[in-house]
């Protein structure tokens, strides 16, 4: 649904994406501008989970509209599994009176080392560092892997994380270096090759760049520790790994 990070560039959107197995469709960190983008290819209640990497708006401010869509329906959708780590989600419900949204979803703590069963997908959740609580997602369904790095600085974890996955989407704010302030909180590109180039990932997709900056920098950047297929999220990308 998009890959801006921060705020949603002109014609795009922030973090969002739709993994779907079997019919089942899960709504990953539904971020500023990802709705809309989401209904041009499904309605609202055809949204059958979502996750929640951590709590900042750009990747999760959209929930609430998702909500209000499915609430407000002329027949209301039934609740809405909703997985994020615990309080991430406190400032976005807080933006209706909880009576209003009570019934659209029900919320599920996120803890790492912790399996989850969401319709035909396993998901391992692990904790990464930025500037608030954020899980690493790791989806398996269908014998394929798709990992997750929602928003992290440096860790181990990355590792267990994207080790072997058929696509791994990694956060890359900056092409090649994250300014010192930023360096325990954050990636880029180059972090995001060379992630992929020890976990013997077979696709690389980058996402969350600074808003308005070009593709290029950031792919020549990841190409110098990854010789993989690798490209940058944004509105309308697709991937099959059937």
């Amino acid at each position: 649904m998009g890959g801006c990070g921060a705020w949603p560039a002109a014609g795009q959107a922030c973090s969002g994406y739709v993994v779907e197995a079997e019919g089942f469709r899960v709504f990953i960190d539904p971020g500023y501008a990802t709705l809309p983008r989401l209904l041009e290819r499904m309605r609202a209640d055809e949204v059958d989970a979502v996750l929640v990497t951590h709590g900042h708006p750009d990747h999760c401010a959209d929930l609430n509209p998702l909500l209000r869509a499915r609430a407000l329906a002329d027949v209301p959708a039934p609740a809405l599994p909703v997985y994020a780590p615990p309080g991430a989600l406190d400032a976005v419900l807080a933006l209706d009176k909880r009576r209003m949204l009570a019934d659209s979803f029900v919320a599920h703590d996120l803890s790492a080392g912790v399996p989850y069963e969401i319709g035909p997908f396993r998901l391992d959740a692990f904790d990464l560092p930025h500037h608030v609580p954020n899980a690493g997602l790791r989806l398996s369904a269908e014998g394929r892997v798709i990992a997750y790095t929602g928003d992290t600085g440096p860790s181990a974890a990355l590792m267990a994380l994207a080790e072997g996955a058929d696509l791994l989407v990694a956060e890359a704010t900056y092409p090649e270096r994250v300014p010192d302030e930023d360096a325990p909180y954050l990636s880029s590109a180059l972090d995001a090759g060379r992630t992929a180039s020890s976990a013997g990932v077979a696709r690389l997709l980058l996402t969350h760049l600074w808003p308005d900056t070009p593709s290029k920098p950031a792919l020549a950047a990841a190409a110098k520790f990854y010789g993989g297929d690798v490209s940058v999220a944004a509105a309308g990308t697709t991937v099959c790994l059937a």
